[in-house]
């Protein structure tokens, strides 16, 4: 056989084979696998430099998920027909891989490590997210890189009252939950989750399910890694001299605790810069080779201060108790002229949201590997460095930035109202004003402020919370609303939103290998209880309800459905019908494939307007009707008038007034403006129009009448009667 290292491993997973091809493709990577699951095929790879990256205080990883179109037999939409930068779920996705294997690295590590998952094909029942996370994880176990793993991943839903392992596509459209768990053999490595308010319990149970499932498939890639997998070489570690660490840390521990007891971020900082200088004027001497090395001993001094304080005295940086939440503060309408904005102050962190309302064609077109073709609710999350007191350019919103916008997007989704309940496209932008920890759950406790204050009917308000952790051997507490300190320095950013019903998103960081049921079912509990604080006391008596009117900056929108049959009719030839209809009701209309219909408008009656022209157009004039239109031609025998756009009928000459009509240029123009009443349709089906109809029914006048007030009636007296030839 050519590939002589050629290697196939089977298993299943949820009923689905699961197909692992190692010593095939990509065999320079320091390692690599092709994983077919289903007809879901990704190809993943992992490997190392062969030297430190110099000059960094941290293992330098890079996770790329990487969608080619070519998988779902598609040609990119891009000028140039090739991929581009990263779309949102791709970046999504390679954080979700990112973040439970990198705490399995060793963290003394400066190699560069670079892993990546190209998708080569997509079968919509099996998740190419989970494959290649499933991927992923094989090829870093059967390289050379030390790693802690391996791990697995599993998409667990909720259907019809039951827990099912990676739903097929049909599945998730009913699903209540839609959460990703990655596990190791004993504990939970991460999770990521989207639900439409499950109670704790039905999350809890979830994760668990989920987890049984991964610890056999972490064996069945133990298994593969026995078998093929390379030796683990050795690493020059970066960690300090244990001799230094020591020596700084007697002479600098009391200012360090001194510098850190303080709940302002800034105070804190400021006291640390002599703190730091002194240190280096001390041991720049002592270490002269090992500068970079004094700031790494400083580091760990500090996350030793911290940490003890909290697993020993049970003291908090700021003073608070193990669950008390910073100072708390909601507003609402701080903008003039944006259709609702709301903002949120936890502390130090502030963050201001702001909605913008839109017609549905300001939807998002997505071009990526899934079905999913547009998104008409958007969160945008910004982070300036001026909420954290730095300057640096901006260059546009990072994987972070991404990553938080959509978890925010995530927790409000499922108490957005449905189109037919509320038919706007809705954005939500949210700026990080300050930062000391957890914006992004201040982030989804601003936008409900937002959204409701722009009378956004949302089903319910949400809240979001974090929950912190610090472990030693087999103990453990926990913390809800970690500031920054804590989240550097503790083992877990555990972040949970939802409303007082349930939980609509979790999305959980670690720094430890992973976590036990005792410490997922604690963190659950404690940010229930917590969201519901926020939301009775803090965020509903600023704005109870959603606004029962929109903005007066807002668009107004009318939506009505016609026979898909009709569109040509509404759109006309070259768009000039539709395009008619905007210019004279100032609005803008979709029109869908199923016949639906948006009006948008600033003003209401434009709006209204525009519904009924359309209507006219799709369904016909009313028999009996009175319009106002516009006269086009004139013959002989009439006139032609248009009542809406596109829509022409002929008023006759013999109903063009209420008095005798010689000629049509007696009594209209091209180009006037007049009322007609529509009448029945001629045996040949065309519209008959009635001016004459029209002035007696809407003016009241009579034959009689508008002759006595056009003209004196003509004396008969003195007439001599007619001959008779």
């Amino acid at each position: 056989m050519f590939f002589k290292d050629f290697k196939l491993f089977e298993t299943e997973l949820a009923g689905r084979p699961l197909k692992v091809e190692v010593g095939k493709m990509a065999q320079l990577a320091g390692g690599s696998c092709l994983v077919r699951y289903g007809e879901t095929e990704v190809l993943c790879t992992a490997t190392m430099s062969a030297k430190p990256r110099e000059g960094v205080d941290f293992f330098p990883l890079s996770v790329d998920f990487e969608e080619k179109l070519y998988s779902v037999g598609r040609i990119p939409g891009s000028f140039l027909r090739r991929e581009g930068r990263a779309s949102e779920k791709a970046t999504l996705a390679s954080r979700v891989i990112d973040r439970p294997i990198r705490p399995l690295f060793p963290k003394d590590m400066r190699n560069d490590v670079g892993v990546v998952a190209t998708v080569m094909s997509v079968d919509p029942d099996c998740s190419p997210e989970i494959t290649a996370m499933i991927g992923v994880s094989i090829a870093i176990s059967v390289s050379e890189i030390p790693w802690d793993g391996p791990i697995s991943g599993v998409s667990v839903g909720l259907v019809d009252g039951e827990y099912v392992i990676n739903p097929t596509a049909a599945q998730r459209e009913k699903s209540q939950m839609a959460v990703t768990v990655a596990s190791t053999d004993s504990l939970v490595a991460m999770i990521e989750a989207g639900a439409n308010e499950v109670t704790n319990d039905e999350m809890f149970d979830g994760i668990m399910f989920g987890h049984k499932t991964n610890q056999k498939i972490v064996e069945f890639i133990k298994g593969i890694r026995d078998e093929v997998g390379k030796e683990k070489i050795d690493f020059p570690s970066n960690d300090p001299d244990p001799a230094m660490y020591e020596a700084i840390k007697e002479f600098a521990i009391e200012d360090v605790r001194a510098a850190l007891d303080t709940d302002d971020k800034r105070v804190r900082d400021e006291r640390l810069k002599p703190v730091y200088e002194a240190v280096h004027a001390k041991f720049d001497e002592v270490y002269p080779d090992d500068i970079a090395k004094i700031e790494d001993c400083l580091y760990k001094l500090q996350k030793f201060v911290v940490r003890r304080w909290l697993l020993d005295d049970g003291k908090r940086v700021d003073g608070r108790g193990i669950d008390e939440i910073r100072p708390l503060n909601a507003e609402v309408d701080l903008l003039s002229r944006v259709h609702g904005s709301g903002m949120f102050t936890r502390g130090q962190t502030q963050c201001l949201s702001i909605t913008t309302l839109g017609a549905m064609s300001n939807a998002q077109l997505l071009d990526g590997i899934d079905n999913e073709t547009e998104k008409r609710y958007m969160h945008h999350y910004n982070f300036p460095s001026y909420s954290v007191g730095e300057t640096r350019p901006s260059r546009g919103p990072g994987r972070r930035e991404i990553g938080h916008g959509a978890l925010a997007e995530r927790a409000l989704l499922p108490v957005i109202p449905s189109v037919e309940e509320f038919p706007y496209c809705i954005r939500v932008v949210s700026e990080v004003l300050s930062s000391n920890g957890s914006t992004s759950q201040g982030s989804i406790c601003g936008s409900t402020l937002s959204l409701m204050a722009a009378g956004v009917p949302i089903k319910a308000p949400v809240a979001g919370i974090s929950c912190g952790l610090v472990t030693e051997g087999d103990r453990f507490m926990t913390m809800v609303d970690i500031q920054g300190l804590e989240d550097f320095f503790g083992d877990m950013d555990f972040k949970v939103a939802g409303t007082k019903k349930g939980i609509t998103a979790i999305q959980m960081d670690l720094k430890v290998h992973g976590l036990t049921p005792e410490i997922i079912r604690e963190a659950l509990d404690k940010t229930y209880a917590a969201r519901c604080y926020i939301l009775d006391e803090i965020m509903l008596p600023v704005i109870s309800e959603p606004r029962k009117e929109l903005s007066k900056w807002a668009p107004k929108m009318l939506t009505t459905k016609i026979d898909p049959e009709k569109i040509g009719d509404v759109i006309g030839k070259q768009g000039k019908v539709i395009q008619k209809i905007c210019a004279e009701c100032d609005c803008k209309i979709d029109v869908n494939e199923d016949g639906q219909v948006f009006v948008s408008a600033l003003d209401l009656d434009n709006a209204q307007k525009a519904v009924f022209i359309v209507d006219t157009i799709a369904n016909g004039p009313e028999v009996g009707a009175v319009y106002k239109g516009i006269v086009t031609r004139l013959m002989s025998f009439g006139v032609f008038v248009e009542i809406v756009p596109g829509v022409e009928g002929m008023v006759h000459i013999s109903h063009l007034d209420v008095k005798r009509t010689e000629k049509v240029e007696d009594v209209v123009n091209v180009g006037d403006e007049i009322i007609v009443k529509v009448l029945p349709k001629d045996e040949q089906g065309r519209l008959n129009l009635s001016r004459r109809e029209a002035l007696i029914e809407v003016e009241g006048l009579t034959p009689e009448n508008e002759i006595s007030e056009r003209r004196p009636a003509p004396r008969r007296d003195f007439r001599r009667p007619r001959r008779d030839k």
